[in-house]
């Protein structure tokens, strides 16, 4: 049998040649940045009553931790290239979240906290504890305690894994990577609100 020494060496070579791009990329910082919250807004209007969450009679207002409010990841995926470098801003997908219509609709009201809490008002604060995605989903840990006239209602450590996203990274590209991200962040979110509300309303 002859071996044609130019497929051997491609063979031999071209997965080499990939790795040093990549590396190339990551390190002199040649890289194309994806921010998730910058229409995560949109996102979340286009996707209006895809989970249902819990209704409530309750006033609120909520706040987030420092460390919410500064959080920062980013990563980049094998199946979208190294050149793209994927950026998640967990408080400000926080707040698009809480101010969008469908979790508005949850409540009877619901603020950010500018000040002193009225009375009788349920005051929401939340903690993230850790954000990560890998293996093809968002995984959320969040810790949300709530006040009430200064009695603690409820002070809980939810963790969530959003829906995997493994086909829609594959065959999606670039735009089909952010949709999935958003997605699944999404859907840990929800469903964390889902047990938040659900313990509120079972609290008091």
């Amino acid at each position: 049998m002859v071996y044609d020494h130019r497929i051997f060496l491609g063979e031999k070579i071209m997965p080499k040649l990939v790795a040093l791009l990549s590396i190339i990329v990551v390190f002199t910082g040649c890289s194309i940045n994806h921010p998730i919250d910058e229409d995560y807004s949109q996102y979340l209007a286009n996707n209006a009553g895809e989970f249902q969450i819990p209704r409530t009679e309750k006033v609120a207002e909520y706040t987030l931790t420092p460390k919410t409010k500064a959080h920062h990841y980013e990563f980049r995926a094998a199946m979208t290239g190294y050149a793209n470098l994927w950026i998640v801003e967990f408080g400000d997908i926080l707040v698009s979240t809480l101010e969008s219509p469908d979790v508005q609709a949850a409540f009877r009201s619901l603020s950010e906290a500018t000040g002193e809490v009225p009375e009788n008002t349920l005051l929401l604060e939340f903690n993230l504890v850790d954000y990560t995605f890998k293996d093809f989903e968002a995984r959320v840990k969040l810790q949300i305690n709530a006040r009430k006239d200064g009695k603690l209602i409820i002070d809980e450590t939810y963790f969530e894994t959003g829906v995997s996203q493994g086909g829609k990274m594959f065959w999606g590209g670039v735009f089909g990577m952010k949709n999935a991200i958003q997605q699944s962040t999404k859907n840990a979110i929800d469903k964390i609100l889902f047990r938040a509300i659900t313990d509120i309303n079972a609290a008091s």
